[in-house]
């Protein structure tokens, strides 16, 4: 997962706020989507048990969001270290 810095709006030029996003940048997203819908499942989760108390059942499905999300990232970070091998 490549973090990129950031930097004030008037740093950009015109085109480059203008432009669509290259295929590599498209497909970097499509890489991280199992990783994005794990964390907005978390985030439901989360909202849903702000407004009432938590239940054994409640904690349950928040352990399991949880162990998605993490299960995404290391599926994701281990893809990042297999092609960083694999050009090394």
């Amino acid at each position: 997962m490549k973090i990129l810095p950031l930097r004030l709006l008037s740093d950009f030029d015109t085109t480059e706020q203008d432009r669509e996003p290259t295929d590599a940048e498209l497909d970097a997203i499509d890489a991280e989507m199992p990783l994005i819908r794990a964390e907005v499942e978390e985030l439901d989760v989360r909202i849903s048990l702000m407004d009432r108390p938590v239940t054994d059942l409640d904690a349950r499905r928040l352990r399991r969001a949880r162990r998605k999300v993490l299960g995404a990232r290391r599926e994701l970070t281990n893809q990042a270290r297999t092609v960083t091998e694999v050009g090394a």
